[in-house]
């Protein structure tokens, strides 16, 4: 079967209903609401994210897609190359610009190569896969790119590419799973004691605050509440590090083109309409993914409360099955949060770099193993530790 690739440098070229209608999965950061929405809200090109997106017709029908930038940095991606970077630097050649294929500032794994699902033959979804990584190898070299990087694809997709020249990175994140908890002291009754005692008294402090904390869906705030969102989640950046690449006008699209996907946790003085936390969730049929965070007042757990109490809470409530509150952070563990494995895969034009770095992804994958076993081993839940 003949099938026609394009390369697209604005997914505004590409109609919304045939983007969406691939993947077979309601994921929301793969949608072209979201995508396209960082394009055209200046999210992207200001901090060296320029798209190139591959798509897969089948005559006049899009069978097949894969997202991708050129990147000259490696901002906003969290598998974190710099030294691979610096690497390429010493030996006088260039790593940037690269090939990119992910959702910008978003280290939630899901479906990157996106196939229609009225293609069920397993070997053929394998060969569309198979024909969008050819694409993107071919396309690097072409473009004289210094490699391709597809980040927090699903595992199972990779290793069923069972391609061997892409090199597969471990890391680890920490994940909560609803094992059929009617309310969220059925899950507090699956911890050990002090683990369940901790929890209680942290959320406990937190109503002792006076804060009135209340989740809403995102179509249900206004413009003004929108900006104030905005300014707590820039406000993280102005007192630490980088800088806050989503605009407030990304915030306030989203609400409108996502707003049944979108659930925030607001926290308030009573009777004060303004807002002093944050912190926003996407979501799917099966998952809840917490995103942003932003606060103007330190009061004790109340980052716990909203970004992981809340989302536990309201997972169970939906019936929700999975909770990915975020990259990194062991302190997740005795919150409920186990070890779960993320997986990209790399390709390096330079043969020489591809095999010396193969080496180091070999290790690496096996420090991640031992790691994340050995913090497996520390579960909170009592049936682990009883075992």
């Amino acid at each position: 079967m003949s099938y026609r690739l394009s390369i697209h440098p604005r997914l505004a070229d590409i109609p919304a209903a045939d983007w969406d209608a691939l993947g077979g999965t309601d994921y929301p950061f793969t949608r072209h609401a979201f995508l396209e929405g960082l394009e055209r809200h200046d999210c992207l090109l200001p901090w060296g994210w320029q798209p190139a997106h591959f798509t897969l017709h089948d005559g006049d029908r899009l069978i097949a897609a894969l997202p991708a930038y050129i990147k000259d940095n490696s901002y906003g991606e969290l598998v974190f190359d710099q030294g691979w970077a610096g690497a390429y630097q010493r030996s006088g050649r260039e790593y940037y610009p690269k090939l990119v294929s992910a959702v910008p500032y978003t280290p939630a794994t899901g479906p990157r190569l996106l196939v229609h699902p009225s293609v069920q033959e397993p070997q053929q979804r394998l060969q569309l896969r198979h024909m969008l990584v050819e694409a993107a190898l071919t396309f690097c070299q072409r473009q004289g790119l210094s490699g391709w990087h597809l980040l927090f694809e699903r595992e199972t997709v990779l290793y069923a590419l069972k391609d061997e020249r892409l090199m597969l990175r471990h890391d680890c994140q920490f994940h909560w799973h609803n094992n059929g908890y009617g309310s969220f002291d059925d899950f507090l009754a699956a911890l050990r004691s002090r683990k369940r005692k901790n929890i209680r008294k942290e959320r406990q402090r937190v109503r002792d605050s006076g804060l009135l904390i209340e989740r809403c869906p995102g179509h249900e705030l206004d413009a003004a509440e929108w900006l104030q969102v905005h300014r707590l989640y820039a406000g993280i950046f102005d007192r630490k590090y980088g800088a806050p690449t989503l605009s407030a006008a990304f915030f306030q699209h989203l609400g409108q083109a996502l707003g049944d996907q979108m659930m925030l946790v607001l926290a308030r003085r009573p009777g004060d309409l303004r807002i002093i936390a944050v912190s926003l969730f996407l979501r799917d049929s099966h998952s809840l993914y917490g995103r942003i965070w932003g606060a103007e007042e330190d009061h004790e757990f109340l980052h716990f409360e909203c970004c992981y109490y809340q989302g536990i809470d309201y997972s169970i409530e939906q019936g929700l099955q999975h909770f990915d509150p975020g990259a990194q952070g062991e302190h997740k563990l005795p919150r409920g949060f186990l070890p779960f494995r993320t997986v990209s895969a790399h390709w390096l034009a330079d043969a020489d770099f591809q095999r010396l770095t193969g080496r180091h992804v070999q290790a690496e994958r096996e420090q991640v193993a031992e790691y994340c076993a050995t913090l497996q081993a520390h579960s909170p839940y009592r049936e682990v530790a009883e075992a």
